[in-house]
């Protein structure tokens, strides 16, 4: 299956080297490129992409509202949105996994890492690059408190199901998962599933977001 990819960044250079290294990459197709947040989602109506790199800081509109505007209008098939970021911009990439995304990445990643990102992401199993969204969500929550509606919604869930959203918060994927329960993979997809339903989250970065904030996973900042 080929991959469409949005390619979305206000610096002409970053945005002609991604497009050069998606259109080269097999199994990938560029269907669109955009300078500012509003026109990539004007691009996203016009062209269906399965997945939306996003840069964050951009003229017009910025990737965070951007993502938000996207990712909020119903349509039967919503795009997966990884934004492009730097370490130094935590709270842009808090808001923009609560808004939906399904992850980030650095700029200064390699260019294999970036193609593979997109693969990953557009088969929506797992997060991407977790030990910088734990990195990223740890430096968040420890200058956040935990949200009290997050936390009344976890007692929705099962002994299991609390243990499988503590290992997504940790960035295992679900085959790490698997392994660490002893169950099969089918069986922890059903479990993240019935988590995501439950919590009302629409991204498996939400979820990790929401292991953080509830205490389910503690920061290792924190830890004595």
């Amino acid at each position: 299956m080929t991959v469409r990819v949005l390619v979305v960044d206000d610096q002409a250079l970053i945005r002609a080297g991604l497009v050069a290294l998606f259109t080269a990459a097999p199994g990938l197709e560029v269907v669109g490129e955009a300078a500012d947040g509003a026109r990539a989602v004007e691009l996203v109506d016009s062209t269906n992409p399965d997945v939306v790199l996003m840069d964050v800081r951009m003229p017009v509109l910025d990737g965070i509202d951007a993502t938000k505007r996207i990712l909020a209008t119903p349509r039967e098939r919503q795009p997966r949105v990884i934004v492009l970021t730097t370490f130094d911009v935590d709270e842009y990439v808090h808001t923009a996994m609560s808004a939906g995304a399904s992850g980030f990445l650095l700029k200064d990643a390699p260019p294999d890492r970036i193609v593979a990102a997109v693969h990953t992401i557009a088969a929506g199993d797992v997060l991407l690059a977790p030990g910088i969204t734990l990195r990223v969500v740890e430096a968040y929550t420890q200058h956040h408190r935990t949200s009290a509606a997050a936390g009344t919604r976890l007692a929705e869930l099962t002994a299991r199901e609390t243990e499988v959203l503590r290992l997504v918060g940790r960035g295992l994927s679900n085959a790490e998962i698997a392994v660490r329960l002893v169950l099969s993979e089918a069986t922890v997809k059903t479990h993240v599933k019935r988590v995501m339903g439950k919590l009302r989250l629409s991204s498996r970065a939400q979820a990790v977001v929401v292991a953080y904030e509830t205490g389910l996973v503690v920061p290792t900042g924190s830890r004595g």
